[in-house]
């Protein structure tokens, strides 16, 4: 596990009635060959629900490397302390790194950037050169290289290709309706397999996502990074029963630990599809009825 220490830096903090939340952090300036250390704690007092948010939809400019909860701390006056730690790895050329407002026990914290990392200059002059040397006579280590270097080509050739065909993908992607382009993320996450492997949370984050992603294109509005409970106030997308069920049932799995099966799984990318299809099919009815 990670050993976090010397994490003087209030990255955010959070104090309400019944409840004190705060991030440090190793560092506040970015280094890309160093990792940066969260320690992310919670205090409640006795009675007050609150879990510990999830970093991972809420980071900018990092990837994680690895994470892990300490057992709850109960104090005698009734109150619990919950820690979780984060190892982040910056991502060397990402334009902003930050940590998005989080939701903690029905609040809501600011955003929270670090200090990018000094720009490198370019060197200057001339690229030394020795235009009269002689070439080395052909050898089988040459030869190795020569080789080496043309599945380098090759290689950087494929990816090229691929990397056209992903924007290419992308752009198409960007011309559909909002529900073809939905159907077509859905598609492609249930092609990955996540389930099969195990991995049921970046599943159901995924499929909650493909939903809130055809809400903002279709009706205009930051869905991705509402609450739940914000999401489904909005009559306009969240009066439905069956989707309030799908987006709380996902929560569970994603945030209260609720370990999934296939079936659920299955239940849950149905439930996507049919609020997909009774969203768009009542939106074709009401331009018809007009």
């Amino acid at each position: 596990m990670v050993s976090f220490i010397a994490l003087a830096a209030i990255a955010a903090s959070l104090e309400k009635p019944g409840l004190y939340f705060k991030i440090e952090t190793s560092r506040e300036k970015i280094d890309p060959a160093r990792s940066v250390m969260l320690s992310v704690v919670l205090k409640t007092d006795r009675g007050v629900q609150a879990s510990l948010p999830d970093l991972r939809e809420r980071l900018e400019g990092f990837s994680v490397a690895e994470d892990y909860e300490d057992e709850p701390v109960s104090g005698p006056d009734g109150s619990t302390v919950r820690r979780a730690n984060w190892k982040l790895v910056p991502e060397p050329v990402a334009g902003t790194y930050r940590i998005a407002p989080l939701a903690v026990g029905g609040y809501v914290t600011k955003a929270y950037y670090f200090e990018p990392p000094e720009a490198v200059e370019a060197p200057e002059g001339p690229v030394e050169t020795d235009p009269s040397k002689d070439m080395p006579p052909l050898s089988m280590k040459m030869f190795l290289a020569a080789l080496a270097a043309l599945a380098a080509v090759s290689a950087a050739l494929f990816c090229f290709v691929r990397a056209l065909r992903f924007i290419a993908r992308r752009v198409r992607e960007h011309r559909m309706s909002p529900i073809e382009r939905a159907w077509a993320e859905l598609a492609r996450l249930v092609g990955r397999g996540l389930p099969e492997r195990g991995r049921y949370k970046d599943f159901y984050v995924e499929l909650t996502m493909v939903v809130r992603r055809y809400v903002q294109r279709k009706y205009g509005v930051k869905a991705p990074h509402l609450t739940t409970e914000e999401f489904l106030s909005d009559r306009r997308f969240g009066g439905s029963d069956s989707l309030r069920a799908f987006l709380e049932s996902a929560d569970m799995v994603k945030f209260a630990g609720v370990k999934a099966t296939p079936e659920m799984a299955d239940a849950a990318t149905a439930a996507a599809r049919g609020y997909l299809k009774d969203d768009n099919s009542a939106s074709a009815s009401g331009r018809e009825g007009e």
